[in-house]
């Protein structure tokens, strides 16, 4: 199997996937520091922890709509050419 863009464009679209499909109830609420927002002072940079919540945050407000005609591409794109 041959590594080219369309592995790298199918590869990100997974983790996309496999991060707008966590929910915050079930899984994330779970993790200790999800919950409250943490307030830094001027200055201060935030902890390695709350960047990754704010950005598993981001993906799922930001990438939820243009998600669905990747898919639809990528699903086509298998069905077409295998």
């Amino acid at each position: 199997m041959a590594f080219g863009i369309y592995s790298l464009l199918e590869a990100v679209v997974l983790f996309l996937n496999a991060v707008c499909i966590l929910n915050e109830e079930r899984f994330l609420s779970k993790l200790p520091g999800w919950g409250g927002s943490q307030v830094h002072g001027f200055g201060e940079e935030p902890g390695v922890k709350t960047q990754i919540f704010h950005f598993i945050r981001s993906i799922k407000t930001v990438m939820k709509y243009p998600l669905i005609p990747m898919n639809i591409f990528i699903i086509l794109f298998k069905l077409i050419f295998g």
